[in-house]
């Protein structure tokens, strides 16, 4: 399972849409929280092992309605 967390920049407005909206339709989205900076949201996302992360990312949350733009990072360790 690989884990990846993305900031999400939404249209004025549009934030809570956009959270909604993913939860929603994207079953990889695990998480979704409002957030302070550059980006409204953050997305936690739990890929399959292998799954192209760029085609994930362009392909299901890029397209979102309401969606201006995405900063992604790839977690490789969990600390429990």
């Amino acid at each position: 399972m690989q884990t990846i967390f993305v900031q999400v920049k939404c249209e004025l407005g549009r934030a809570y849409e956009v959270a909604d909206l993913a939860v929603q339709s994207v079953e990889e989205v695990s998480e979704v929280h409002s957030i302070s900076g550059q980006y409204d949201l953050m997305m936690k996302c739990y890929l399959a092992d292998g799954a192209d992360i760029g085609h994930f990312v362009t392909g299901r949350l890029q397209t979102l309605p309401g969606v201006k733009d995405t900063f992604t990072i790839i977690a490789y360790k969990a600390f429990a």
